[in-house]
């Protein structure tokens, strides 16, 4: 097995090469008008120490928890920026006392009723690529200890049924392996989020990942026909059908439900058959406005492209697809039935109505949406966090928030938050800062904008100057009529600010309710969602 970063995404030898190193720091330099960017030295596992356990082994889990040191750190922190700044200056205080590593199903169920019985909290992990606090171990001082435990060794496709086009999977697949398996079928769940290669699918459920689908199929919701669940009072499993009305939909409550409930241990989840036709085409634009009226008519259009994504002219320009004086639409259509000509050959008229500007290719191909600017802002994309991590060592901010709004309220809301997060990290951090916007998925009746920016700090005051930050986006997407996280989850960090701003009072109560029925000692991943009854949890971000 390949070792993983304890300070950073992905594997330890999945870094920047000198010259993107160096890339970085001229960036940094030019950006916030720096004589000189010193870079903090990436940690050593070996330097860091930790605190001892507070709980033993019991012998009955001698097989399935590890106290490995290694691993403690490895689950202690996701990778937000936070986590990864504090994971880069080696401050781990709050530890996994174990690390559990279940085989089946039976072992999570006596994991789970050992931690219950001994006052233990559990975190539920799949592979530790939350960017929101969800999966970290700073749990208070109200149990007895606190368990990491990892689904890794859930990670094989069970059962495939190719008439109906599903399969039943384990919880604790990667994204690669659970697509290598499907190959074997000609099928596909074509989820694939930006932390594909380092989420699983346990993961994607519980945070109600946002995928690959730009339209229709956005979210993992989509493709979950039934759940199995592990509680601390006993195995919820749904029951596996293409839709029903009998009643609230049990797996609703499970999907969202960010470890706070239960452990995910299974799935049966819908299939496609892998694509075989592609149609796609850049389309670039002189007016924002238009470009989103654009983005705004196609979504309408009942064409469900399967990549509707607008990055305004910054953003293009960051991502090295364009030089800034153009606004991005990347547009493209796949299907394992048809050709897609004519569905992007429409979607283009309504984009060249609105002063769209393209150029057909001449030759098709395959790949042809991994190439030219949309293959530009790809590749950036899916190197955006190894980017992160050398701006972190250098005490630069490099951070995202996402929402989602109606269309009605879209256009106006896009240029106030820009405008409005612009001016609050000018003023929290002392200097300038960029705030670019891309349209990351599109409905017929609203948009998700996906915001970036950078911002000033050093090693040693970067985690404060973000906390502000991030409450200050946290109540600005709410206050303005959006959501705080539109396929981020809500973990520790959107909490605050947010999600307890954004959430009807009596849906807490019948969450707190749900959670007191089925983990009444509250040991299912503390501070995430809402307080349980009779309990504060105290997060760090709190003030």
């Amino acid at each position: 097995m390949k070792v993983r970063k304890f300070w950073g995404w992905g594997f330890q030898d999945q870094v920047l090469s000198k010259e993107e190193e160096a890339s970085v720091e001229s960036r940094i330099a030019l950006n916030f008008n720096l004589d000189e960017v010193k870079a903090i030295p990436i940690p050593l596992a070996k330097e860091i120490d930790l605190p001892k356990p507070k709980i033993e082994t019991p012998q009955a889990l001698e097989k399935v928890l590890s106290a490995d040191h290694l691993e403690r750190l490895n689950h202690s922190y996701g990778k937000s920026f936070p986590d990864v700044a504090r994971a880069m200056l080696g401050s781990f205080p709050h530890p996994p006392d174990l690390v559990a590593f279940p085989t089946n199903q039976a072992e999570v169920v006596s994991i789970v009723d050992w931690a219950d019985q001994n006052n233990v909290a559990v975190i539920p992990y799949g592979g530790g690529s939350s960017v929101s606090g969800g999966v970290e171990t700073d749990v208070g001082d109200s149990y007895s200890g606190v368990i990491s435990l990892d689904l890794r060794n859930l990670n094989r496709v069970l059962e495939i049924d190719k008439e109906s086009r599903a399969a039943r999977i384990q919880a604790g697949i990667f994204g690669p392996a659970l697509e290598e398996e499907l190959k074997k079928s000609n099928l596909t769940l074509r989820h694939f989020p930006q932390s594909f290669e380092h989420s699983t699918l346990g993961g994607w459920i519980a945070t109600r990942s946002g995928g690959h689908f730009a339209t229709l199929y956005t979210h993992i919701d989509d493709f979950v026909e039934s759940t199995t669940m592990v509680t601390p009072t006993g195995v919820i499993e749904s029951r596996r059908l293409p839709g029903s009305g009998a009643g609230p939909s049990p797996d609703r409550m499970v999907i969202g439900s960010e470890g706070i409930l239960g452990v995910i241990t299974e799935a049966w989840m819908r299939l496609q058959e892998r694509p075989s036709f592609r149609a796609s085409c850049p389309v670039l634009f002189d007016d924002y406005d238009k470009a989103l009226n654009a983005t705004r008519l196609i979504s309408q259009s009942a064409l469900f492209p399967a990549n509707c994504r607008l990055l305004d002219a910054n953003e293009a320009l960051f991502n090295g697809a364009g030089d800034g004086s153009k606004n991005l639409l990347i547009l493209s259509f796949e299907s394992a039935d048809h050709e897609m000509d004519t569905w992007l050959n429409r979607a283009l008229e309504i984009a060249s109505d609105e002063g769209g500007q393209f150029e057909i290719p001449q030759e098709k191909k395959v790949d042809a949406h991994k190439s030219g600017a949309s293959g530009t802002w790809r590749n950036s994309f899916i190197r955006a966090p190894y980017y992160r991590e050398a701006s972190v060592r250098r005490g630069i901010i490099q951070d995202t928030f996402e929402t989602s709004i109606t269309w009605d309220k879209g256009f106006e809301f896009i240029k106030i938050l820009k405008e409005k997060a612009a001016e609050a990290i000018k003023e929290i951090s002392g200097k300038e800062s960029t705030v670019t916007c891309r349209l990351t998925h599109t409905y017929p009746d609203g948009l998700a904008p996906y915001f970036s920016y950078s911002a000033y700090a050093t090693p040693s005051t970067m985690i404060d100057v973000w906390k502000e930050i991030k409450l200050m986006t946290n109540e600005m997407c709410v206050s303005a009529g959006g959501t705080v996280t539109h396929h981020h989850a809500v973990g520790r960090d959107h909490r605050i600010k947010g999600y307890d701003l954004q959430r009807p009072e009596g849906f807490k109560d019948m969450l707190v309710a749900a959670k007191q029925g089925i983990d009444p000692k509250s040991i299912m991943n503390p501070g995430v969602l809402v307080d349980p009854k009779g309990f504060k949890h105290k997060h760090w971000m709190d003030t």
